[in-house]
């Protein structure tokens, strides 16, 4: 990232498929060809990992999201047949419809599974589970486990199965065999597709940057599996939960419940389990986003049995010697801080201390003191990533329509030199990024299609319609093409 360039978000969850959710498949590959068209040099995703819904609320830290794999792609490797991949169910175009998708793949993965159980040529899928263990046992065990007990929280299951008794492990991992081979096999697949879909990126100069949360679900594989990483009781149920305070936002905060570190335990061992993680995520991806950046110097711990954030504490985080162990590990310029919120100067120290590459947003620059306000332009660093809006924003449009305020308005206005149309702003905004001294400009599609608020990603603090937009089949046009390629090449980031 020393050199000016740009890039666009949008999750593959977002990619026009005829299975109701966009996958690793032709769709991801057409949007590849997108980019290189428009000159872009960054491809921005959100987390990978498995879910039934929001990408930040995975059953594993390490195991990608099968949901993803590409029936098309699965057909072309033999593993389906032509009538299979032919979609039994009728999906919507626009939306992801969660339910309807996760019914449909899991019946055409049974039959891959199945299919692949068949043939002899397993070396690769052997080298994989060989590569993998460390974390892939646990996770097919808990994946297992989990539909074996009707999807109760697992500090519900047995004592003994809850706790990791040898024995009891020993005689239900035999019981279950099939489920944890299959659940091992479509890790396999999943890092297949993906790593053919990076290699394709790469070949064409465009760089992969995938986002970490900080932290983990309280129903994934990694608090069973490490229950000393975190701070749970002897139950093993959440002591303390994760979340933030009340903001612009939400007035109670967010209550994130996600269980938090015990970073005493995770230090004494050397971060290892996070040298680990990060490790898996550079395999997957070019540049690594962190996540909530702020919650590694302090974050906001709630008690367990809160109902809102609005009572948590703050709480002092691994700091500055979390860093220094990464560091000895990774370069620093494969990262990209999340440090937007309340940012305090011990985050600002860090961030400069590392030179690490900060986040600015243009929606948030056009309220306070202009000389204030690191979100205005002139007050942006080459040393960041500057976006219009982000997965947690509005888009331009819906911004601009149902959020701003007259002040707002008439700051943007007066910071553009005119007054601009809405039908027009989205392509303002994406220029004044464009113009940035920052080093990197993000884009995510909606703003560059001009999309209103029906398009917007996610909305913090609610658990409806999120993460369900999708990007239409015929929405990348040429015009488009040629005016983000155009605006890439005046500011000299082609």
């Amino acid at each position: 990232m020393r050199e000016r360039a740009s890039g666009v978000l949008l999750h593959i969850t977002s990619l026009p498929s005829k299975y109701g959710i966009g996958d690793l498949g032709p769709g991801a590959y057409n949007f590849i060809d997108f980019l290189i068209k428009a000159k872009q040099r960054y491809w921005q995703v959100l987390p990978l990992n498995p879910t039934d819904c929001s990408p930040y609320n995975s059953t594993s830290a390490f195991a990608g999201n099968t949901l993803l794999l590409s029936p098309e792609l699965l057909y072309q490797q033999g593993l389906l047949t032509r009538k299979e991949i032919q979609p039994t169910t009728v999906f919507p175009e626009r939306r992801v419809g969660y339910r309807l998708v996760i019914s449909h793949k899991t019946k055409l993965l049974k039959i891959v599974f199945e299919r692949f159980q068949k043939t002899a040529k397993k070396s690769g899928y052997e080298r994989f589970c060989s590569e993998n263990e460390t974390w892939l046992e646990d996770f097919a065990m808990f994946s297992a486990l989990r539909q074996h007990f009707g999807y109760r929280l697992w500090c519900d299951w047995p004592t003994e199965i809850r706790d990791r008794k040898k024995q009891a492990l020993k005689s239900i991992k035999s019981q279950l065999a099939g489920h944890i081979d299959r659940e091992k096999f479509l890790q396999y697949m999943f890092f297949q597709q993906w790593h053919s879909l990076k290699q394709y990126c790469n070949r064409h100069g465009i760089k992969i940057i995938g986002d970490i949360p900080i932290y983990v679900s309280r129903e994934s594989a990694e608090p069973w599996a490490h229950p000393e990483y975190f701070k749970l009781t002897n139950t093993k149920k959440p002591r303390v939960v994760a979340g933030v305070p009340p903001d612009s936002f939400s007035r109670t905060g967010q209550l994130w419940g996600n269980p938090v570190y015990n970073w005493q335990v995770l230090k004494k061992r050397g971060y290892s389990w996070w040298i680990e993680r990060i490790k898996q995520h550079l395999n997957l991806f070019d540049i690594i986003r962190i996540d909530h950046f702020r919650g590694f110097i302090a974050y906001w711990e709630v008690p367990a049995s809160d109902k809102t954030a609005k009572n948590g504490k703050w709480v002092k985080g691994p700091g500055e010697d979390f860093f220094k162990v990464l560091f000895e590990h990774f370069p620093s310029k494969s990262f990209v801080v999340e440090d937007l919120g309340y940012i305090t100067e011990d985050v600002i120290e860090v961030i400069k201390k590392f030179q690490l590459p900060c986040t600015r947003v243009l929606l948030s620059a056009f309220r306070g003191e202009p000389a204030t306000n690191r979100h205005y332009p002139h007050n942006h660093v080459t040393n960041c990533v500057v976006y219009t809006s982000t997965h947690d924003n509005n888009t331009i449009k819906g911004w601009f329509e149902k959020e701003s305020k007259p002040e707002v308005k008439r700051r943007l206005f007066d910071y553009l030199g005119r007054v601009v149309p809405a039908s027009e702003l989205h392509w303002e905004l994406i220029r004044l990024a464009m113009s940035s001294v920052a080093n990197l400009t993000i884009i995510p599609m909606q703003d560059i299609l001009g999309l209103g608020e029906q398009a917007r990603m996610n909305r913090p603090g609610t658990v409806r319609n999120n993460w369900v937009w999708r990007l239409g089949p015929k929405e990348k046009t040429a015009s488009i093409v040629k005016k983000l390629a155009r605006l890439t090449e005046i500011f000299g980031r082609a």
